[in-house]
Formats: structure tokens, C-alpha cells, sequence
């Protein structure tokens, strides 16, 4: 009888390469692996070499609840693997999420488990693209619901989920990673931003010399009477002192040609400046006749929806952008006057000396926006603290959108030498400073 156990054991490396080939990974956990040897070493020491049946028949039965934990690991998940996969292919027909950085959302993905299998559970996470947060939520049939939090603004046309199958006791895993077709968007929070009056003072343009008076304009033009002209615009006082009959008319209103366009440069910290330009947009902040665009995006935008879909992928998530300015002001060189809207973060960053650049090159008027999550760092938390509370992520990345006010001042005295008008704003309290970081509006 003890031979034949020594037999089936000696054959579990071998079960245990069999599994390893199926799954692509090694299935036991660290507890599995302590179970594993604690196990076949008091077998080997006290249950074959000193006969103990008690220590014969506990390892005996701890391996025997790994075997089971390991089929059971393996055989579901190999089983969910398989339903999941045809699940994703047939919704392969353009299914898009829109969701918000900052708040829960739901994908619409959801998982109904086996439950002929006992003894394990479902997980998985976002891999791609990356700071996201995912929770998943049991529904009334057992069905399981993903329901995710963004920490960052994207735009993909594909997820990649990493799933887990594991047993309760936590002796196996079996992971795989899974793709699915989607197109995804991201936008950035808002917060507290409602209105930013300085671009629509700036872009705001009607072409009347008076803006109270008529559209034909103001009745200023003297010139003499000619036959047509109404008798009602004939100046009688005048005629009465000169004898001479002149007449006045309305002046020509002369509306200036100018387009504003507006452009978001990314950087490591640009969501705060990514929301203003969202913003901006959904309000109706940069007037009537604009256009917008954002590094990563190949066209310029003249509609609200693919605007916003620029905004959200102008986060660059693998490979950082390049920069986009010029090659999109060239779209605007038709135009008789163009005034740009620049959206940054309020960081030293790379793009600076183009933007300069390009400010000192091109005759068009410039203004800048700023954007941070504040004007100092996240205070640091004392070891205690860490321990006993914890961070939500996105209150972290709002502390890594923060700037220091010397990084901000440096970057208003080199802007404000070059751009028409600069402005900061926070995008924690909703406020606006201007390039002496004096609070306005």
C-alpha cells in the first residue's frame, strides 16, 4: 500500500510539467508550494522512515485537497478562458465605452462563473491601458460586473485584461491575458472648473464699432443728397444754416477675420491642462469659429465630439508624442488673422523652447494657458500614517499635477516675454491667476 502512494508521488513533477505546459505558468502559489513541501517532507521523514500514521494520513490529505485545488484551478479556468474568448469574439462589432477620470463606471463586461467547480474565484484587472482601477461587483444570478475608476484620460481602440483563477484556500493560480476590440475613451476630470471668461473676452469679436448699436452700425457716414436717398436721412438743420442738402448714413461695419484656434501641447503632468481644454470646449470658451487640436491627433478639429476625442488621446501611454504646433498652424496659414489658445501643464518640461520658438516665428497672437493641480507638493505622510490610512490614487495623482510656485514663475517670466497674455489656473479650487499670480475673475 505504501508503495503504491510512493508511486503516485513520485509522479507528481510530472503532473506538475503537464500543468505547467497547459497553463504557461507554474499554478501553485507560495502557500501551495509550502503545503507542497511541508507536506512531502514529513510524508517522506515521519509517515515512510518512522511509520506515523497520524503525520501519514494529515499529509495524505493535505496533498490530496492541493491535487483537487490544482484540478479544479486548472480545469476552470481552462473552461472560463474558452467562454470568455467567444464571448469577446462575438462582440467584435465596434462596442465603445465612454467613461470619466476620478469617478465609477461601468463597462458593461460582465462574467458568469461555473458553479459546478467549488473551491475558487474570479478576478481580473486592466493591463492596457494602464492606471486604471478595477473592481469587480457580483450581480443578483451570480453573474460578476466590471466596473472601473480611470486615474488618466486615453483613447484606444483596444483593453487587454490580465483574469486569475484561483482557489479560496490560495494554493493555485491559472492566469491568462485576454484582448478585446474597444474602442475606449477617457476624458479628464473637470472638477471644479466652470467658466473661463479670459478666452471668451479674447475670441469674442462682433465687428461693430459700438456692440449696444444696430448690425448695419452706427449712423456716422455725411455725404450730399443724391436721388434715392430717403428723405428721413437728410440732415434739416444743417440744410437750414448751409442751404445744402446733405444726408446721414450708417457706416459700414467692418468685422475683423480672425479664427481662434487652440492647441494642447501633453507632458508627464498635463491632465489638469487636458481638463481645461475640455472645458473650454463643452462651454463654448474659445467662441463660435474655432479649431482645435492636440498633440498625437494627425487632423485639426472643428466639432465638439472630435475634439474631445483629441483631448483624450493626446496622452501619449507607451510612446510620447511629438510636437504637434506647427505642423498645425500651418492649417490656419489661409486665414487673414488667426489668434492661438496653447493649453499646457504648468511644468518645466520639454516642450518650453518650441513653444517659444514658435510664438517668435509666426505673426499670430498667442495666449497661454497653465494648467496644475495645485502650487505645492503632496505633504508627506509620516510612516504611521501609511500604515493605518490609505491613499486613493487619484488624490495621489492630483499631489504629482502639483507645481512648485518657482517652476511657475520662471515659466510666466519666460512665456510672458514672447505671448500676448499668459494665465494659470488651478484645476483643484477652479481659480485663475494672472503672470504675477495674482488671482483674477
Amino acid at each position: 500500500m505504501l508503495r503504491e502512494h510512493r508511486a503516485i508521488f513520485e509522479k507528481l513533477p510530472i503532473i506538475g510539467k503537464i500543468s505547467h505546459t497547459i497553463s504557461g505558468s507554474y499554478p501553485l502559489t507560495l502557500q501551495g508550494n509550502i503545503v507542497l513541501l511541508i507536506s512531502t517532507t514529513s510524508l517522506k521523514i515521519f509517515g515512510y522512515d518512522s511509520m506515523d500514521l497520524v503525520i501519514f494520513a494529515l499529509a495524505i490529505c493535505a496533498l490530496v485537497i492541493l491535487i483537487f485545488c490544482l484540478f479544479c484551478v486548472m480545469i476552470g479556468g481552462l473552461i472560463i478562458q474558452k467562454k470568455i474568448g467567444g464571448k469577446i469574439d462575438q462582440a467584435k462589432n465596434g462596442d465603445s465605452v465612454s467613461v470619466e477620470v476620478g469617478f465609477p463606471n461601468e463597462t458593461g463586461f460582465r462574467v458568469t462563473p461555473i458553479r459546478l467547480l467549488p473551491l475558487v474565484k474570479l478576478k481580473w484587472k486592466f493591463i492596457y491601458p494602464d492606471e486604471i482601477e478595477t473592481r469587480i461587483r457580483a450581480n443578483k444570478g451570480a453573474a460578476l460586473s466590471e466596473e472601473i475608476i480611470p486615474n488618466k484620460r486615453c483613447k484606444i481602440n483596444h483593453v487587454i485584461r490580465k483574469f486569475s483563477l484561483s482557489d479560496v484556500l490560495g494554493f493555485c493560480s491559472y492566469s491568462w491575458i485576454q484582448k478585446q476590440t474597444l474602442n475606449f475613451t477617457a476624458l479628464p476630470q473637470t472638477n471644479t472648473l466652470r467658466a473661463i471668461p479670459q478666452l471668451r473676452s479674447l475670441s469674442a469679436e462682433d465687428g461693430l464699432s459700438n456692440p449696444s448699436g444696430k448690425p448695419e452700425g452706427d449712423r456716422m457716414e455725411i455725404r450730399r443728397y443724391v436721388p434715392g436717398d430717403s428723405i428721413r436721412d437728410v440732415m434739416w438743420k444743417v440744410y437750414a444754416k448751409t442751404r445744402q442738402l446733405n444726408v446721414r448714413l450708417a457706416e459700414k461695419s467692418v468685422l475683423q477675420d480672425t479664427q481662434t484656434v487652440a492647441y494642447l501641447i501633453s507632458s508627464d503632468q498635463d491632465e489638469a491642462a487636458a481638463a481645461i481644454a475640455r472645458m473650454s470646449l463643452e462651454t463654448g470658451a474659445l467662441g463660435k469659429d474655432w479649431t482645435f487640436g492636440a498633440d498625437g491627433c494627425d487632423h485639426p478639429c472643428q466639432d465638439l465630439k472630435s475634439a474631445l476625442d483629441a483631448v483624450a488621446k493626446s496622452r501619449a501611454i507607451e510612446v510620447p508624442h511629438e510636437y504637434g504646433l506647427d505642423k498645425f498652424l500651418r492649417f490656419a496659414t489661409g486665414k487673414s488673422s488667426t489668434y492661438c489658445i496653447i493649453f499646457a501643464a504648468a511644468e518645466i518640461a520639454p516642450w518650453l523652447p518650441k513653444v517659444l520658438d514658435t510664438v517668435s516665428s509666426l505673426p499670430n497672437g498667442f495666449s497661454i494657458v497653465l494648467a496644475t493641480d495645485g502650487f505645492k507638493g503632496v505633504k508627506e505622510r509620516k510612516i504611521w500614517e501609511n500604515l493605518l490610512f490609505k491613499q486613493d490614487k487619484y488624490s495621489m495623482n492630483e499631489g504629482n499635477g502639483s507645481s512648485p510656485k518657482s517652476d511657475i514663475l520662471r515659466l510666466l517670466t519666460e512665456l510672458k516675454q514672447r505671448a500676448e497674455s499668459v494665465i494659470v489656473i488651478d484645476r483643484q479650487s477652479g481659480q485663475g491667476f494672472d503672470h504675477l499670480l495674482r488671482r483674477i475673475g
